[in-house]
């Protein structure tokens, strides 16, 4: 059996150590936290993407009592852009989160649906998605969901 081995590369820096722009971008998706319609898990969720335009959509979840139907921020925000700027790349996203204490202290990551709609997006304009995942401690950075999502299914092993 042969094994293969797969690696991905993530960096941890502080807010004060981005560019202005992925500053905003980030203090954007902590802004929308204050949106997010949360009140069975009380995990508020905010999400910001920039796209090739220099255009910034937000998002943020969006939760339900039949929870199925609720939709996470990194969703509301890349669909959002979809659907204002249907032909424009998404350049980069931030995600950001608070509970009942406050903005937590460790990155969220995105779940596995948010992983998938994000590789989406990477294939539809052939561009990779730098991912800001903003915590009070430290701001993880993705360049890529490849990163984030090894071995994703794709439209090519269709």
């Amino acid at each position: 059996m042969e094994e293969v081995i797969i690696q991905s590369v993530i960096r941890s820096c502080k807010l004060e150590e981005l560019d202005e722009k992925e500053r905003q971008l980030v203090e954007a998706a902590i802004k929308a936290t204050g949106n997010s319609y949360a009140p069975y898990s009380n995990f508020h969720v905010g999400s910001a993407v920039l796209l090739e335009n220099s255009a910034v959509v937000i998002g943020c979840n969006q939760e339900n009592a039949a929870f199925p139907v609720t939709l996470c921020a990194e969703r509301t925000a890349l669909f959002s852009a979809g659907a204002q700027y249907p032909d424009v790349p998404v350049v980069s996203i931030a995600i950001a989160a608070r509970n009942s204490e406050g903005l937590v202290p460790d990155p969220v990551t995105p779940c596995g649906s948010c992983r998938q709609a994000l590789v989406e997006a990477e294939q539809r304009f052939k561009r990779r998605i730098r991912v800001l995942l903003y915590g009070t401690k430290r701001v993880f950075v993705v360049d890529g969901i490849s990163n984030l999502l090894p071995l994703s299914f794709t439209d090519g092993q269709m």
